[in-house]
């Protein structure tokens, strides 16, 4: 009796607390719910011939600008960066050991940086021990959890599976001449002319900090600084405004010098000190040819790829400091803060030096929209907010003249990953296509910072399309969310594109194509412009959005899914739907998805846990809510607001 009693106290707490925790988060979803997923009413007349039209306010020095984005580690040729000694590491051979000396392939001269190449070890039968990464979810990776396996091989042993390579940059050591990326240092006019072409008036690009510093100025900066780089790129830089295009300068770019990389980059209060002596250098030289300043790019993508989840090159965590990377005292929080620091003291000495009278100095600040999958991802997302949305920038507001927003797509949030959502459209880089989570976190940052009187620049914006079937709806609806949020008040000075032309994307290496032109790699970088191209070009140069082009874009992409055709996808994916954190080297194919996701018309699917599949089943019966018939691709676009069911 007693342990029948007992059994059934037990069963009675658990049932309380399995009712209190469902409780608690049903609450935090409807508080989410009411925040982030509000029904809105989209100011866009869908009935009118011109959709938007961004000339018609302001005079021409407030003109609403466009332009096109990109970055050093990007595009530039000759550049022994971090980036390009990370990619070259644990290259595949596929020479088979024997027991005599065998030449290494080029790709290990090049990581020399003499150009030569370099004997292989002997075979010697000595059992080493090796860690392997296990592959884990994106958000896993991002939080710290990767884990490792030892795995015993033979030192010497050289395999020549894609399993045993563990390439740290995917999708760049089976790709023509990956080194060169687009040779912008050497020829940057080829990029420019294709800029300037589309009517563009303003080009961002970087400088960098590796280019300019090769060596740690331990003994002072006149014997680390390379002056003749320095002249490259003032020399370039007046190449971008021979074109007629103003300037957009990003000072750090995701490019961490190695030799700052070696001793904790930004974990450590010196790399303040020569990021501001690298600053001070770009300003006296090329302050009077600047019209906009980025001090930093996307700083906590950053230090969380880099230090949490050492994925990125010059991190490198133990597992201690990867699980601990999120806590207030963790090197996620103390890598910020040091960002912060070095913005402000750049910020005023530009502030400071600047010639131009108009000083205009920004962050691009990286938002996505993130929401829960299931009931129980909503503390997932919460934290994941509370990490990532505003602390940075709440930070350093106020030294700000315009905040920079770089929006790529929604991300949806499950147990310790990212899901893929088979009814979602994605770019092949795994981001989820969504205009509206742009349009709502313009609002959101305007009502948070309107006391400050910040304008917003789209400092980057653009999909991973190689067919470009979903690239030219994609930039036709985040600029129609753009002109929403400018007609709601939200203060938008301009929006830049990423980018020209397809090149090395990170650690995804040559895989997602995010160019409106695309460039042939084995035919001497030959370009080779998309239609997007000429989309983008039109919408420039009359800066207006139709309504004959929006369903042109459209109705191509609805007949490509309706037709079951693929396109390529760089994400693996698990059996639980969870997408893995690095690229492929060669993609798998993705059908279209037949979902209408313009702006204002995408529906949220509700929750999709079993408890709340099943709770929606249950209350279906008692709904007095009509199900809205799906509406068909045709000339007249109608609005049909967000709805979402629990």
């Amino acid at each position: 009796m007693a342990l029948t009693a007992l059994f059934l106290s037990a069963t009675k707490l658990a049932g309380i607390i399995v009712t209190v925790s469902i409780a608690a988060n049903a609450f935090s979803f409807s508080q989410y719910r009411k925040k982030n997923l509000r029904r809105f009413n989209s100011p866009i007349d869908e009935s009118s011939d011109t959709l938007a039209d961004f000339s018609v306010n302001g005079e021409e020095e407030n003109e609403f600008f466009f332009g096109l984005a990109t970055a050093p580690a990007h595009v530039e040729d000759r550049l022994n960066d971090a980036w390009l000694q990370f990619a070259e590491e644990n290259p595949c051979h596929k020479s088979e050991t024997t027991d005599e000396p065998v030449q290494a392939d080029a790709v290990i001269g090049a990581a020399a940086a003499d150009g030569s190449s370099h004997q292989a070890p002997l075979n010697r039968k000595v059992s080493i021990k090796k860690k392997k990464p296990l592959k884990v979810a994106m958000e896993a990776m991002i939080r710290g959890l990767q884990k490792f396996v030892e795995d015993e091989v033979e030192e010497g042993q050289v395999t020549a599976s894609n399993e045993d390579c563990n390439h740290n940059v995917a999708a760049w050591h089976n790709v023509p001449h990956p080194e060169e990326r687009l040779r912008f240092w050497s020829d940057p006019d080829t990029e420019l002319k294709l800029a300037k072409d589309t009517g563009i008036s303003i080009f961002r690009m970087g400088i960098d900090w590796t280019r300019i510093m090769p060596l740690e100025p331990v003994n002072g900066v006149k014997d680390a600084v390379n002056y003749a780089a320095l002249e490259r790129y003032k020399w370039i830089i007046s190449r971008v405004r021979s074109y007629g295009m103003k300037v957009m300068l990003t000072l750090f770019h995701h490019s961490l010098p190695p030799w700052a990389g070696d001793y904790g980059g930004w974990k450590m209060e010196k790399t303040v000190d020569y990021f501001i002596e690298f600053t001070k250098l770009v300003v006296n030289s090329v302050s009077d040819m600047v019209d906009y300043w980025i001090t930093f790019n996307e700083p906590h993508v950053f230090c969380m790829l880099t230090y949490c989840a050492g994925a990125w090159p010059g991190g490198h965590p133990d597992m201690l400091e990867a699980a601990t990377s999120a806590l207030p005292t963790g090197v996620f929080t103390q890598a910020m803060h040091w960002m912060a620091i070095a913005h402000s003291k750049a910020y005023d000495y530009i502030h400071e030096q600047s010639t131009l009278s108009k000083k205009v100095v920004g962050v691009a600040h990286n938002v996505s929209f993130t929401r829960p999958f299931g009931l129980f991802d909503v503390a997932a997302v919460t934290l994941a907010n509370s990490l990532t949305l505003f602390p940075y920038v709440d930070g350093i507001c106020e030294k700000l003249d315009f905040i920079g927003i770089n929006y790529y797509g929604q991300e949806v949030i499950s147990g310790a990953g990212l899901k893929l959502v088979e009814t979602d459209e994605y770019s092949e880089s795994g981001r989820g296509v969504y205009p509206d989570g742009l349009f709502r976190l313009l609002i959101q940052f305007h009502e948070r910072y309107k006391h400050l009187k910040l304008p917003f620049i789209i400092t980057e914006n653009g999909v991973s399309d190689e067919t470009d079937v979903i690239r030219r709806p994609y930039l036709l609806e985040h600029l129609l969310a753009v002109y929403a949020a400018m007609s709601k008040g939200v203060p938008v000075l301009g929006y830049l594109f990423w980018t020209t032309s397809d090149n090395w994307e990170w650690a995804d290496g040559y895989g997602p194509k995010f160019g409106l032109v695309a460039v042939d790699r084995a035919n001497g970088l030959t370009r080779i412009p998309r239609p997007s191209y000429h989309l983008f070009s039109k919408v420039v140069t009359t800066g207006k959005i139709t309504r004959e082009d929006r369903e042109r874009g459209w109705n191509e992409l609805q007949n490509a899914a309706k037709e079951k055709k693929t396109r390529p996808f760089y994400r693996a994916v698990n059996k639980h739907g969870l997408m893995y954190a690095g690229g492929l080297d060669k993609p798998i194919q993705r059908p279209y998805i037949e979902r209408d996701w313009r702006f204002g018309h995408y529906e949220m699917e509700g929750l999709q846990d079993p408890l709340s599949r099943l709770s929606r089943c249950l209350l279906r019966p008692f709904s007095l809510k009509k199900k809205r018939k799906s509406k068909k691709v045709d000339s007249e676009l109608v609005l049909q607001p967000l709805e979402l069911s629990v």
